[in-house]
């Protein structure tokens, strides 16, 4: 079939499957798109569906009267691991912990960096150990601050 009757195929019948290079031709492209995007529908499909689980077994325990549907005063009681609250809810925490905290992930994640430029350094050569010393000379600085500011040390 010539190009111009192939043309004329597609505006007139845009769905239209007699034609089997045209048939092909359509296939291929949304062959390529599933290629592309499947993946990532499959997660978002599984992202949508893992939480709504959950929430429709809960919702058929409770259709079936499995579920409570009025929790006794024992069961709305306020607990923190079993024991019996003391004192106000409203404590305020010594703002060290998160410091103390956030640093131990900052110098985590920097060994979870350095591991693929130690796997890749015969890849990367001598640009990849400059960048790394870089990095690393940055981490520096940021741990001596930290260790002049004294946020290391355990206080009570």
């Amino acid at each position: 079939m010539r190009q111009r009757d192939r043309a004329a195929v597609v505006r007139t019948h845009p769905l239209c499957y007699d034609c089997g290079h045209i048939r092909d031709e359509i296939h291929k492209r949304w062959r390529h798109l599933l290629e592309e995007f499947g993946r990532a529908g499959f997660l978002l499909l599984f992202a949508f569906a893992f939480p709504l689980i959950p929430i429709g077994a809960s919702f058929a325990l409770g259709i079936l009267r499995i579920r409570p549907r009025k929790p006794d005063p024992v069961k709305d009681d306020i607990y923190e691991c079993g024991v019996e609250t003391e004192g106000t809810a409203w404590v305020q925490f010594n703002a060290r912990y998160y410091v103390f905290a956030l640093l131990f992930v900052v110098f985590d994640i920097e060994t979870i960096f350095l591991y693929p430029w130690a796997v890749s350094l015969r890849q990367v050569k001598l640009f990849g150990f400059v960048e790394a010393m870089i990095f690393i000379a940055i981490l520096l600085v940021g741990y001596l601050y930290a260790w002049r500011k004294r946020a290391l040390e355990w206080r009570y």
